[in-house]
């Protein structure tokens, strides 16, 4: 099946404090704010219109998780599919008003998804160093799913996304776009909702770097520095003032030969005989990170 998604888009999320979300999200990541008004917030780690953009809520939840697509036309091909998929079209219209084209669906197990045109990027103006880690751009997300083969299945189908590797009861998915980074999408067993978005670093440097400004704002990291076996990327992860776990991710590794490439199937799947399996560095997941959960709003015609 052709890739019709290229690359992770965005993340939106509905937060109770934008303004401080706002604060944390520029002091500590390093992102700059591209709009602020009506109550909603977009941010950015680059040359971007928005990867992270917050609604004022009465309650934390993520609203939706975007996918940007490899052309218009990949967006109306991908709108012809939900139905198809099973899944429920909620907008013909984009979310961002910086978008071209896009299509907001839900799926069975309760997320909201958008494919998306391109958003608009000025390639020379990308740098923005402020006083959080800047990083290059938001990568990948992982969400969680009752079903997780059922949710793969639909991005299969809708977006193209390809199986790069997963464990042998479907308890974690890993899928790929036409990016071919090993994964844009992780899809974790468990109720509705997202584990973390992550956004990728360019230097181990900037770990050090992280660990001190999170020092500085009373908070601490939830988990790494190490590096992960699936996708051989550096990880850290920390909890934002929301409540979403936020992973700094680095050196995820490319699937060149898409066609040849056979997924890895996982079958260690016994803790912590597995530690190895799952983390080049041999640290253990601890138990809060396990257990992490981030609500899905429930899904709604906007």
């Amino acid at each position: 099946m052709t890739y019709l998604v290229n690359s992770i888009g965005h993340v939106q999320v509905d937060v109770v404090d934008v303004d401080a979300l706002t604060r944390e999200a520029t002091a500590i990541l390093g992102l700059h704010v591209t709009r602020n008004n009506a109550g909603q917030a977009w941010l950015a780690s680059n040359g971007r219109s928005a990867e992270l953009v917050l609604h004022r809520a009465d309650h934390n939840a993520v609203r939706s998780v975007g996918f940007e697509a490899v052309s218009v036309q990949a967006v109306e091909e991908a709108a012809n599919r939900v139905p198809q998929a099973g899944c429920k079209v909620l907008s013909e219209k984009p979310s961002l008003d910086c978008c071209a084209a896009g299509v907001v669906f839900a799926t069975p197990q309760g997320h909201t998804f958008e494919v998306h045109s391109p958003i608009p990027d000025r390639i020379y103006d990308r740098r923005h160093f402020g006083s959080g880690i800047n990083p290059l751009r938001m990568d990948h997300v992982n969400i969680t799913s009752p079903e997780p083969a059922e949710t793969q299945r639909h991005v299969e189908q809708i977006m193209g996304l390809k199986l790069s590797e997963k464990l042998a009861d479907d308890g974690l998915i890993w899928m790929r776009g036409a990016n071919r980074q090993h994964h844009i999408m992780g899809i974790v067993r468990g109720a509705a909702g997202l584990h973390h978005y992550s956004f990728e670093l360019e230097d181990f440097g900037e770990y050090c770097r992280l660990g001190d400004l999170l020092d500085q704002h009373a908070k601490q990291l939830a988990w790494g520095p190490g590096r992960h076996r699936p996708g051989d990327n550096l990880y850290a992860y920390y909890v934002d003032a929301a409540g979403v776990m936020v992973e700094c991710s680095a050196g995820m590794a490319l699937i060149a030969d898409d066609d040849n490439y056979q997924p890895n199937i996982i079958t260690q799947l016994k803790r912590p005989e597995n530690v190895r399996v799952m983390n080049v560095w041999g640290t253990p997941a601890p138990q809060p990170w396990l257990t992490h959960h981030f609500p899905y709003a429930p899904a709604a015609t906007r």
